[in-house]
This record gives C-alpha cells, sequence and structure tokens, in this order.
C-alpha cells in the first residue's frame, strides 16, 4: 500500500520515460466503462422513449373511435424537458480524469488511478510508455469535450458569440451540432473501452505508433528503455551457478 501511494500506477515516479502499469490502466479503463454506458442510457431515453408526458388522472373517454376501432381519448399531455447538468457534471469529472492520468503530479488527485493500483497490487505488472496511452487520453478528451458541447449547445453558443462580438456567430436557439453527434461519440467510447478492458486493445496507442512510424510523433525505443536488469541478473547469476 506505501508503493501504491508512493508511485500508484507509475514504475517510478521519478524515471524518464515514464511507464504505467498496463494491469492497473485495464482496470480503470473497466471502471470508467460505467461513465459512457450512462451517458448512452440518457441519449437512448432521449431518442427512443415518448417525448410526452401523460397524466392518466385526466384521461376521459370521448366515446369515439378512429379508423382502426380504437378508442379515442383525451387528457393532458406535456412535453418532456430534458436537463443535462447531472450528466454534464459527470463528463467535466470524465474530462478531469483524463488529463489527471497524464502526469504524476495530477494522477494522485485522480480516485479512479488509486482504485486502480489498488486492485492491481497483486497482478504482475505490465510496464508500458505513458506516451501512447496519454495519446490515446487526449484523443478521449476531445470526445468528452465535444459531448459537453453537444449537450449544452446554447450556454457554448453563447461563450462564443461574446468572445468574437458577433451575436448571431452560433444559434443559440437551437443545437448546432449534427443531431447524431452524442450518440457516435458515446458509441465510438464504449467500443474503445471494450476494447481495451476485453481484449487490452488500445486504439489510441496504436494511432500513436502509426504516427511515430510515418516520422509525424517522435518516439523513443521501448524495448530498450523498458530492460529489466533485475531479470537479466538473475538470469545470469542462474547461469554460472550451474
Amino acid at each position: 500500500m506505501k508503493n501504491i501511494l508512493k508511485n500508484l500506477w507509475f514504475r517510478d515516479c521519478n524515471e524518464t520515460p515514464l511507464y504505467v502499469n498496463e494491469s492497473a490502466v485495464r482496470i480503470r479503463a473497466g471502471i470508467m466503462l460505467l461513465i459512457p454506458l450512462f451517458m448512452g442510457l440518457t441519449l437512448y431515453d432521449v431518442v427512443y422513449t415518448s417525448k410526452y408526458i401523460v397524466d392518466p388522472n385526466t384521461l376521459v373517454d370521448t366515446y369515439e373511435t378512429n379508423w382502426d376501432e380504437h378508442i379515442i381519448y383525451t387528457a393532458e399531455i406535456t412535453r418532456r424537458v430534458y436537463e443535462y447538468s447531472l450528466q454534464t457534471m459527470v463528463l467535466f469529472y470524465v474530462l478531469f480524469e483524463m488529463i489527471a492520468g497524464m502526469f504524476v503530479a495530477t494522477a494522485r488527485f485522480s480516485p479512479t488511478i488509486l482504485i486502480s493500483s489498488y486492485f492491481a497490487r497483486k497482478v504482475p505488472p505490465v510496464w508500458k510508455p505513458l506516451a501512447p496511452k496519454r495519446f490515446a487520453w487526449s484523443i478521449g478528451s476531445c470526445m468528452v469535450i465535444a459531448c459537453i458541447i453537444f449537450f449544452n449547445p446554447d450556454t457554448f453558443a453563447g461563450w462564443v458569440n461574446s468572445l468574437f462580438g458577433i451575436e448571431e456567430l452560433l444559434t443559440t436557439t437551437e443545437n448546432f451540432m449534427p443531431a447524431g453527434t452524442g450518440t457516435t461519440l458515446v458509441a465510438i467510447c464504449i467500443t474503445f473501452m471494450w476494447l481495451e478492458v476485453v481484449f487490452g486493445f488500445c486504439v489510441g496507442c496504436k494511432v500513436h505508433a502509426l504516427l511515430a512510424k510515418i516520422g509525424i510523433i517522435k518516439e523513443e525505443c521501448e524495448a530498450c528503455n523498458n530492460i529489466d536488469w533485475d531479470k537479466i541478473a538473475e538470469n545470469n547469476k542462474h547461469k554460472l551457478s550451474s
């Protein structure tokens, strides 16, 4: 526990480049997966359930039927008003978690990093460089920001219009983002995190590797920086003794 509080999921907080425990990262992804699932349920409720609320106490039989011989009733019906303050707070928390994992100083304030590091304490660590993970979390942060804007288009539009001094640069009366933005982003997040949890496949890391391969990103040699000198010394000692 002392080592967890000292190094969290890092192999050594003072080494350069930094390495993180892949086992803890996957556990954390499993915890964080609950959030896009919650957002998916929110969007399902908005898109596929009734947009109106019927008060059953106001139902009155008109003694008439429609062309399909269905009885016609009158009732008091109100249109549902969707309020996303809870979802917005959750998304801001996710954004904090994404950014917190990128740096040693901020990682200490992340509850999910502490929890995942604790759960991974008895699992053999798998050390991976932080740089690809940091790139993946940067992509995740951009997606979270887009979701925040999608759920709060009027607020964001007001900020942009005030910043540029143009009253109608972005409309504040309707969502200027495409209707499927939220569901698409949530589906991508669920897919990416599920792949990370179940298969250990980090899509963002693969993109980082591709960009490094074509020279856009400069990447150090992982094999050179991830040498287990203790294991090598133990093997040499075993050879000498035999």
